[in-house]
């Protein structure tokens, strides 16, 4: 921004946000809508800021325009939104005009932002309400709606533009911008790079595993990705870049790091408790069982940065290239007092929007014990430096929610849920597979915890049953039978597999509370929500709707989708954990089984993380990832037992050690 005039609008509508988020109480769709009004008209007109525009006139004009219309349907929702309930939300012609042109703004502003994808994927969605739905067969088949309740629900409603994202891009989201530019301005970013280097600087890849621990203890606290995403971010992400990592990389990494803290006890974010409530199972139990893990999902995104700086040739740093710890501490200890505000005041039991306005608050304060205390000039600075952060995500989340609003009118989620038991026909994995498919499309149109209550509803007896039928087969081909049991099985011909293929699940339920320990079945059960649970949280960084990547790429300055196939691949552990939690007992198990397969595991997702980046020290060939995906194979497949388990760690040593003799003889 160059025009001072432009420069307090921006100052002064940051103003605003904090206004409305920490004192007011204001609608969240009006806020939503001065949000979108107001990021909209910045954007055009800082686009009137560059030389090449102001050469052309016609182009200079229609930004002018462009912002006037955004402000305009802005003002419009606010000022006729009860004149419009009032007529009982029958249209009149200037609804129509409005409501058009809101929704073609959001594409416009979003793909002067984001590029086309998202435009297209909007145009996409709404013509499917309106018309193209009918076109298509099956359960995707939809009839349509008029264009009065498409444009009714995209602009009017608490379910299109301005719903659920983009009340989330005005509250937390812009409140942890906001924080995160102040800290970086007050000099804190420096701080956390120093530091970094002194404690994570020995290791290859260092930076990127001190944003992964970062983002991690904070995901558990905040149990938002998005929120985390950004309020850790803005550090994070330029540190990794600053260390030689890719900026589509490090905001990947940032992404899946964020969406890991979610499953990180001790908070796990309102996760833990809504799986208590929904099972009945201790929260105690759940924050147990889940740590192990939790501590296997960020290994997994650490390999990935480990193995990303080999491939970059990354080197740790010298000792002597870095500052001791004690001297970073002496010159940089204040700026922890905000990051302390921040964790304490959410632990609190405050929100974020309030806990991040104390915390920028508290940045400001505790400056003035530095060299450099941040005066009005700073703050100013540091605030427009926040606004346009936020300006390409605010975009991009509002015309999400066109997206989303078709996803939740159309019922695709919930059709593709449906379809699950149909398709598996009793298999476990393809059950999985499934259940993986229809949470990332779930998850376009409800927060995580909504989708997995939805799809907990839908699939978890399902998933439960398919886990329990070894040890229920077994335990019924044991011996003596429970008469009640017998007289059960003879209904089906005294077959224990024929049985248990064509009973109904209550029947089975109880024959499962008769025949297995209860201690055993708890952590089944459990093992069937957390599989949920999980795969829940893959849209955060999965494509084409991945709210955390696309937050991500707005710092990093990357493209959005690009950034978001680098986080979906960085956070595969989202998938491959889960498998874990289905085909052995590290959810289900004793502390010792437990620990066991978290150790092979260990091994084994290394092994996978190289074959997926096709590098471990060198390139792979074939015969390198033949042997990776041998070991992983030996390593991870819990029935195998200890000796298969060492042969695949053998396997995945010696292809370490033989790349690493490469390198010596080529060096």
């Amino acid at each position: 921004m160059k025009s001072p005039s432009l420069k307090i609008a921006a100052f002064l509508f940051a103003l605003f946000h904090i206004y409305c988020n920490v004192f007011a109480s204001i609608s969240e769709l009006w806020l939503s809508a001065i949000h979108f009004g107001g990021f909209g008209a910045l954007c055009v007109l800082m686009a009137n800021e560059t030389e090449e525009v102001q050469k052309d006139k016609f182009r200079y004009w229609s930004n002018v325009l462009l912002a006037v219309l955004a402000v305009s349907v802005s003002a419009y929702l606010i000022l006729f939104e009860t004149a419009l309930y009032d007529r009982e939300a029958e249209f009149i012609l200037s609804d129509y005009i409005f409501a058009a042109i809101a929704v073609l703004l959001a594409i416009e502003f979003t793909r002067r932002t984001t590029g086309w994808f998202m435009p297209v994927l909007v145009i996409l969605s709404l013509s499917y309400i309106l018309f193209l739905g009918r076109y298509v067969s099956g359960v995707f088949s939809f009839p349509g709606l008029s264009i009065e309740t498409v444009l009714y629900r995209s602009y009017f409603s608490s379910e299109g533009m301005f719903g659920l994202t983009a009340n989330i891009s005005s509250t937390f989201v812009f409140m942890f911008i906001i924080f995160g530019s102040f800290l970086l301005y007050s000099g804190a970013g420096d701080f956390i790079v120093s530091l970094a280097r002194c404690l994570a600087g020995r290791f290859t890849g260092g930076a990127g595993i001190v944003a992964i621990v970062g983002s991690g203890l904070m995901g558990s606290v905040t149990g938002s990705a998005v929120a985390n995403t950004v309020s850790t971010g803005v550090i994070t992400i330029p540190m990794m870049k600053k260390s030689g990592f890719g900026g589509q990389f490090s905001a990947g990494v940032e992404a899946a790091s964020s969406t890991g803290g979610a499953l990180m006890p001790p908070v796990m974010g309102a996760g833990a408790f809504v799986l208590a409530s929904y099972t009945q199972i201790s929260y105690l139990t759940i924050i147990s069982v889940s740590i192990l893990p939790a501590i296997l999902y960020f290994l997994t995104v650490s390999y990935f940065v480990r193995i990303e700086a080999k491939r970059l040739k990354l080197t740790p740093e010298n000792e002597e290239d870095r500052e001791s710890f004690t001297e970073v501490m002496k010159q940089g200890w204040h700026f922890i007092i905000p990051l302390g505000v921040l964790v304490s005041l959410l632990v609190m039991g405050r929100t974020p929007t309030t806990a991040a306005a104390v915390s920028t608050l508290a940045i400001i304060l505790v400056s003035w014990i530095s060299k450099n205390p941040m005066k009005w000039n700073d703050i100013f600075n540091a605030t427009l430096q926040g606004v346009r952060t936020m300006m390409s995500t605010a975009l991009l989340l509002i015309a999400v929610g066109l997206v989303i609003n078709v996803v939740t009118t159309t019922g695709i989620g919930n059709a593709f849920s449906l379809m699950i038991v149909e398709w598996a026909q009793g298999s476990l994995f393809i059950t999985l597979v499934l259940v993986a498919l229809a949470s990332l499309v779930l998850g376009m149109g409800l927060p995580v915890t909504a989708s997995y209550i939805v799809l907990a509803t839908l699939s978890a007896p399902l998933i439960f049953d398919l886990i329990t039928q070894t040890q229920l087969l077994a335990a019924l081909q044991g011996g003596d039978l429970p008469s009640s049991v017998q007289a059960t099985l003879g209904l089906f011909g005294g077959d224990a597999v024929v049985a248990l293929r064509e009973m109904p699940l209550e029947m089975k339920q109880l024959i499962r509370q008769e025949m297995l320990d209860p201690e055993l079945l708890t952590g089944m059960l459990l093992s069937a929500h957390l599989i949920i649970f999980w795969l829940s949280q893959d849209s955060n960084v999965t494509p084409p709707v991945c709210l955390a990547s696309f937050a991500a790429a707005g710092i990093a300055g990357t493209r959005p989708m690009a950034t978001g196939l680098t986080s979906w691949k960085i956070a595969k552990g989202l998938y491959l954990v889960p498998l874990l939690f289905a085909y052995s007992p590290l959810i289900s198990g004793s502390w010792p089984q437990r620990l066991e397969v978290f150790g092979w595991s260990c091994l084994g997702f290394y092994a996978l993380a190289g074959l997926l980046h096709w590098h471990l020290e060198i390139r792979l060939n074939a015969l390198s990832a033949g042997l990776l995906l041998l070991s992983a194979f030996l390593l991870l497949w819990m029935p195998f037992g200890i000796f298969y388990h060492l042969i695949g760690a053998a396997i995945l040593i010696g292809v370490i050690l033989w790349q690493r003799r490469i390198i010596a003889a080529t060096t």
